[in-house]
């Protein structure tokens, strides 16, 4: 199975630097359709057999894009919701206390604890990974467009390669970055990581 994994586009609080969790449903920007519309032509002679997205509007349009390229209608599953950050949802970065910001980075490197009035990476992790583990019964010639978020994407290829938690830092995931996963009998291998080179020449 080919999983390609697309974060959505550019939002108004990506654009803001706000932190921007599952409680939120902020919509795409103008920059964030057309980064939507241009990975859309990318992947359109791609043989899609299905469109899952997270339930936020973000996400969700992105994929209702995606998928009009190939008359294919989207499967919304609430699993793929972004991390809940609880008490850091729509705070501006610059604006983070020193206290705050400490404590986010010792998340950052961790991803065990929750975060204040949220969840933690492990809970993150454990519920997107229902979703693929579903998608994977489905057929191992199938290829499927899931379309989500920032650490939904980075927590589905850490289980996926079997990387323990520290190497979350280690990886960048951009608006509309396309990763791709293939699956085969021995296991998992990443193909693409954070692909936005069709963005070329897309004034921000």
């Amino acid at each position: 199975m080919k999983l390609i994994l697309v974060r959505h586009g550019e939002t108004y609080w990506n654009k803001e630097r706000r932190v921007q969790g599952g409680r939120s449903d902020v919509e795409l920007n103008s920059l964030g359709r057309e980064q939507a519309a241009r990975l859309a032509s990318f992947l359109r002679d791609e043989d899609l057999d299905a469109v899952v997205s997270s339930p936020l509007k973000r996400a969700k349009l992105t994929a209702e894009i995606i998928a009009s390229q190939h008359e294919l209608p989207i499967e919304v599953n609430e699993e793929l919701k972004e991390i809940d950050v609880g008490d850091f949802e729509g705070v501006s970065l610059s604006t983070l206390p020193n206290t705050f910001s400490q404590l986010l980075m010792e998340w950052w490197r961790g991803g065990e604890d929750r975060l204040p009035g949220g969840e933690s990476f492990v809970e993150l992790q454990r519920r997107c990974w229902g979703v693929v583990e579903s998608l994977l019964g489905r057929g191992s010639k199938e290829v499927i467009v899931i379309v989500s978020h920032y650490f939904v994407v980075l927590a589905i290829i850490l289980k996926a390669l079997d990387l323990p938690l520290g190497y979350l830092a280690k990886f960048k995931i951009d608006p509309a970055g396309l990763s791709i996963l293939e699956f085969e009998s021995y296991g998992a291998r990443l193909v693409t990581l954070n692909d936005t080179s069709y963005l070329k020449f897309l004034s921000s």
